[in-house]
């Protein structure tokens, strides 16, 4: 069970520092909107409440209404219909639902022995693990805090070790987006770097249709792109775009321009 304390320990603290910082937001604040397309700072928590509520066994709500433009899959509609669901409560009443509901997950998540950590079962990504579900939940989560606190005008804070976490999670994608996004040729090198409080370079090389990592010393890529790491989880999240990436000052691309941009428009790999 040991083995797995760390996410229920960053779940926790993602969860606790938005319920925090709501406890003295006004109605008005609930209203705002965030970098998630279409929701607001109460949508987005309700949502959070929502996905949990679901994974504890309460039922999808009915949604019998056209779906809007941003939602483009099963795993949006139900989080839509949450959203939508709960539209007529307060902010406090859904700040309320989301802290029980986030107890009641956390509660059931100390009880799990390691066997029901590694057990393989539904996720929004398919059939995997329990611990890799979780592992999700906090890649959510920690997004929407900063949701949150950017549409609060509070970016950019030190928001514990979910940043980590997710940061590792975009980096493990980049071979995905190396031989199916970026158009590399044979034999290609590119590599990657978040300069920040998660610095991190990493090096994918593309050899017979497939792309892996390799030594991060390998100096002689043909692209390397260089950003912080908050623009880096922002645009693999979708929220920033590819020519508000490529402008800002934290952003350095060399080598082959053309595979560049197309890498960072194809970073974007959140469900």
């Amino acid at each position: 069970m040991l083995k797995y304390r760390w996410i229920e320990e960053v779940l926790g603290e993602t969860w606790a520092t938005i319920a925090g910082r709501l406890d003295s937001a006004s109605e008005a604040d609930y209203e705002l909107a965030t970098p998630c397309p279409g929701w607001s700072v109460k949508d987005v928590l309700s949502h959070l409440a929502g996905f949990e509520l679901m994974i504890r066994g309460a039922p999808v709500p009915l949604y019998d209404r056209p779906w809007p433009s941003y939602v483009r899959n099963p795993i949006g509609e139900f989080n839509e219909a949450f959203v939508a669901d709960l539209r007529t409560k307060s902010g406090r009443e859904v700040l309320a639902l989301f802290r029980d509901a986030t107890a009641r997950s956390l509660d059931a998540l100390v009880s799990l022995s390691d066997g029901e950590w590694e057990r393989v079962g539904w996720s929004p990504e398919g059939e995997r693990p329990y611990h890799r579900f979780q592992e999700t939940r906090i890649v959510d989560s920690w997004i929407h805090l900063n949701d949150i606190f950017d549409a609060l005008s509070e970016p950019d804070r030190d928001h514990g070790r979910g940043e980590e976490v997710v940061v590792g999670r975009f980096l493990s994608t980049l071979p995905y987006v190396v031989a199916k996004r970026s158009g590399a040729r044979e034999g290609t090198l590119v590599a990657v770097t978040v300069v920040g409080p998660r610095q991190r370079r990493v090096v994918v090389e593309y050899v017979g249709g497939r792309a892996s990592f390799v030594e991060p010393e390998r100096t002689s890529v043909a692209l390397e792109v260089t950003t912080s790491s908050a623009l880096f989880w922002r645009r693999a999240a979708g929220r920033v775009g590819v020519e508000e990436f490529l402008r800002a000052d934290a952003t350095e691309i060399r080598g082959d321009l053309v595979m560049g941009e197309r890498l960072v428009s194809g970073l974007t790999t959140m469900i």
